[in-house]
């Protein structure tokens, strides 16, 4: 992947196929069709965004918007792009697109067997907070329950404008235009 453009766009429906294709391969229990449809129609709530290496679908994530919070609901990589910075030009559209709508504040929970993402999550101001005890239906594993704060500051926005300096030759990122309250 190195040397190609990534592509960072809002998740529309032709991308779902593909979507759960890698939903099926790094969860043991994936989102279903419908449930993902549905979720893709509460465009005033939520957003979603698929991350593209030409016309691959390789990555996805999606964020609830609940007042001035976001929740971000699910993020995953393609298992054969997994290593490529994926997961951060996927989180910094998060990020971005919660900036955008008035968000200070995110908060996700995370397996706490998963190293890598708490890594991922960790790089973009998280911390963990507490736990969820057996969260996880397949296995009763324990969520950790992580926020980032202050996201509207002006610490946060550095933070964001480094991670975007260093991915700008490789990404392109395409966000929701809100128009007087509409999302397009």
């Amino acid at each position: 992947m190195a040397g190609t453009i990534i592509d960072i766009t809002p998740m529309r429906r032709r991308h779902l196929p593909a979507v759960i294709a890698i939903e099926k391969q790094v969860y043991p229990r994936p989102w279903s069709r419908t449930l993902m449809l549905g979720e893709l129609d509460l465009k005033e709530s939520r957003a979603y965004f698929v991350a593209r290496d030409g016309r691959r679908v390789i990555g996805y994530a999606g964020i609830m918007f609940v007042g001035d919070e976001g929740h971000i609901t699910t993020i995953a990589v393609d298992p054969g792009a997994q290593r490529s910075a994926i997961g951060m030009r996927l989180m910094l559209a998060l990020a971005k697109s919660s900036l955008e709508r008035g968000v200070n504040a995110m908060t996700l929970e995370v397996r706490a067997s998963n190293r890598a993402a708490q890594g991922l999550y960790k790089r973009f101001g998280f911390v963990s907070v507490g736990a969820r005890k057996g969260y996880y239906q397949d296995n009763a594993e324990d969520a950790f329950i992580m926020w980032v704060r202050d996201i509207d500051s002006a610490e946060y926005g550095e933070l964001l404008a480094q991670y975007s300096l260093r991915y700008a030759s490789s990404t392109r990122f395409e966000l929701p235009r809100i128009v007087s309250g509409e999302i397009s």
